[in-house]
Order: C-alpha cells, then structure tokens, then sequence
C-alpha cells in the first residue's frame, strides 16, 4: 500500500513544467544506460556525432557545436584518445591547439551509440502511437526553439 505521505501533491501533477521534468529524468536515465551498456556516456556520443557531422575540430569549436563545456571537452577528448574513438594532431597552422577527428573505431563505436539511442527512444515513446510521437517532437521543438530565441541560447 502506498504511504501517502509518499505521494506527489496533485496540484503539481497537471503542471506541464513538471510533467516535463519528470519525463525527462526517465529520458535521461535510459539514454544513460544505453550508453552504459557499450561503455560510453552522453558526452562521448556527442562528440563522436558532431566530429561525424562537421569533421575535424579543435576542442575549443567541439565545445561550441556539442555544447559541451571547455573543461569537460578535454576529459571526453582524453577518454575517447584512450580508447582510439578519436585522434588528437598538432594544428598545422596553429601548433598551440590540437585538432580532434573521428577514427574508423570511433565511428563504429558511435553506430553503437546511435543504436542505443534509438532504443531509448522506443522505450520511452512506448505508449505513443507513430502520429503522436511526431506531434510531441513538434511540440517540444516548438517550445524550444521559442525559449532559445528569447534567450539568445544556440540551436
């Protein structure tokens, strides 16, 4: 039996805001254990699929275009390096920065993650019908976009 004491005041229950968060913590964690299950975290696919999308970078534009942060940027690069996702080489026309591109391991390790993700996707959209989840990715989008727009945020 659950204890009521336990239970989410109702007024909350109905409030898009929170429904958004909640549906987003389950998001999270079942990306998060897709990707744990190949050995990787979210910052490792985010890299892997921007370098794919725009190609070599340094760390400082793969920041820029992941959104991941300069002083994480540099733990993801040395991880992926690790583990011969990426490769790191000297900026020929600026030996003080390094340039980061994506290996043939890292591009399979990044099908794996896309794979993954793909998954997630099912999982959390299960009770969604194929037109629904299509009206929802609008919506979102739609609210997004909006919210980017008024605070300047980047796509």
């Amino acid at each position: 039996m659950e204890d009521p004491s336990e239970r989410t005041p109702a007024g909350w229950q109905g409030l898009p805001s929170w429904l958004l968060t909640q549906t987003a913590g389950h998001a999270h964690r079942l990306v998060a254990e897709g990707f744990s299950s190949v050995h990787a975290r979210g910052y490792h696919y985010r890299l892997l699929a921007t370098l794919e999308e725009f190609g070599p970078a340094s760390q400082a534009a793969l920041g820029r275009r992941s959104g991941i942060h300069l002083s994480d940027m540099v733990a993801t690069v040395n991880e992926l390096a690790d583990r011969e996702l990426v490769e790191r080489a000297p900026d020929p026309s600026d030996k003080r920065r390094n340039i980061v591109s994506l290996t043939a391991a890292g591009r399979r390790q990044l099908r794996r993650l896309e794979k993954r993700v793909a998954e997630s996707q099912e999982e959390l959209l299960a009770p969604l019908s194929a037109e629904e989840r299509q009206r929802l990715t609008e919506l979102l989008s739609r609210l997004l976009d909006h919210h980017n727009r008024r605070t300047g945020a980047a796509d």
